[in-house]
């Protein structure tokens, strides 16, 4: 995941910070050279790391830090309050125009950036928030990126328009600003042409377009394993047009995470998306309080809320309301929890939103693969037995096993995480009053710190 290591690092900065009881200006200053060396190693801006270091500097050695009861605490609030200031300190909303209004998006970037799989990606996000988006292809260099946008527009069940490639992108760009208003999409995304380097034909294309189209909001898509490239072609970018915001995609990899600290204070321009994995839902908006946190290993539990809401199903938590009453749990809820996790990033996203835990699993391989065994073992299952754990005896134990291929010992472990899930639901039975409350039905998989498989 971006910023692992360096959120190690800061991390093991600050344990020593609140190691000592007092704090010195030395020990201040040891610890931010420290911070400034891990920020450089993850390819943040030098003028950033500077300035970041300087007004942290002149903030922690002051007098209300110094003598205060905890400084090391003080410290770190005052780093994180300084990433969050140099991050944008609040998130930024994509303009939507009100009414009957036609919101055009334009987005541009490099080949390769994930341009046309995140102009998809949004237009998902907009059509669940009641818009009907329109997703035109203007990339006519490129063949292929018509049939992706073609293919990921079906996907996501919204509206395609293409020209082929015999037309000017500004001419097709037009001609889906007429078939969205015949056809009522009051959100049109164009997607532009990408080149492998910025170069002046691919520039004037965009401003022609920029200038003969209502444009809303132009978006600049910039990869994020490129690091502090990805700050000079957001620059020189914003230099030719009138950027409104840009997307880092690829923040699930091992980027070192320097283009999100360092773009919006070299640019000026927010960050409105991140990129967290090839899935046409994988798209977050950008918190940048959210962003400080995980950096600190302070995980990001709103983020995680925000996911189980999106897929909140209400009538399958009126469901595991009524079992856990009844202390009722079987394999088919288990099931249910796995398919959550999967719609929700998977366990490796989960897990780094949790406070402290992205650091303490760094060794761990962790891979939603690691549920297929158990799946295996559900699916091996007759449907009775499914649905109550108690009919499995040795006999079934051992046919399930075998159908599986797994050993034994691994049903019965997984038997045991049910029953354990069961006496759990039990303690929780007493404290589910509260009428009138929504109550989600997953993740209980995780309760009481455990996995709900065996193996771990």
């Amino acid at each position: 995941m971006a910023f692992d290591s360096l959120s190690e690092k800061l991390q093991n900065v600050f344990k020593n910070l609140r190691n000592k009881g007092r704090l010195t200006e030395a020990d201040v200053k040891v610890a931010l050279k420290e911070v400034k060396m891990a920020l450089l190693e993850a390819d943040v801006n030098f003028k950033v790391v500077k300035t970041f270091i300087s007004t942290v500097q002149e903030r922690a050695v002051g007098q209300d830090v110094m003598s205060s009861l905890t400084p090391g605490q003080m410290v770190i609030k005052i780093v994180n309050e300084e990433l969050v200031r140099l991050m944008g300190e609040e998130k930024t909303e994509l303009t939507i125009l009100p009414g009957s209004q036609t919101t055009v998006i334009m987005m541009c970037g490099l080949q390769g950036a994930g341009k046309t799989t995140t102009a998809a990606k949004i237009a998902g996000q907009l059509k669940s928030k009641g818009k009907k988006p329109l997703l035109v292809a203007c990339d006519i260099y490129r063949p292929a990126a018509i049939d992706q946008l073609e293919i990921n527009a079906k996907k996501q069940g919204v509206d395609f328009f293409a020209m082929g490639t015999k037309h000017s992108p500004v001419n097709i760009a037009k001609a889906g600003m007429e078939h969205a208003a015949k056809n009522g999409n009051n959100v049109v995304i164009i997607d532009t042409a990408g080149r492998l380097h910025i170069d002046e034909a691919m520039m004037e294309e965009l401003v022609q377009i920029s200038n003969e189209l209502p444009i809303t909001n132009t978006l600049l898509t910039v990869d994020a394993m490129t690091g502090q490239d990805a700050v000079n072609v957001a620059q020189t970018f914003n230099e030719k047009l009138p950027l409104t915001g840009v997307i880092l995609t690829k923040m699930d990899s091992d980027t070192r995470g320097g283009a999100a600290l360092s773009i919006r204070s070299v640019t000026g321009l927010p960050i409105l998306y991140v990129g967290m994995g090839e899935k046409l839902s994988d798209l977050e908006p950008f918190y940048p309080d959210r962003m400080a946190s995980r950096i600190l290993g302070m995980g990001d539990i709103l983020t995680l809320i925000d996911k189980a809401q999106a897929e909140f199903d209400e009538e399958k938590a009126k469901e595991m309301t009524r079992k856990m009453k009844k202390a009722e749990f079987d394999f088919n809820d288990l099931l249910d929890q796995f398919h959550q996790m999967k719609k929700m990033g998977g366990i490796n996203q989960i897990m780094s939103m949790m406070p402290g835990v992205g650091n303490q699993l760094k060794d761990v391989e962790l891979d939603d693969d690691m549920f297929k065994g158990v799946e295996a073992i559900i699916y091996s299952m007759t449907p009775a037995e499914r649905a109550n754990p108690a009919l499995l005896n040795t006999s079934r134990k051992r046919r399930i096993a075998n159908g599986a291929g797994v050993d034994i010992g691994e049903v019965n472990r997984l038997v045991k995480q049910i029953e354990g899930q069961k006496k759990m639901m039990k303690q929780l039975s007493g404290m589910m009053g509260g009428k009138g409350k929504k109550r989600f039905g997953g993740l209980g998989g995780l309760g009481g710190g455990k996995f709900p498989f065996g193996g771990m």
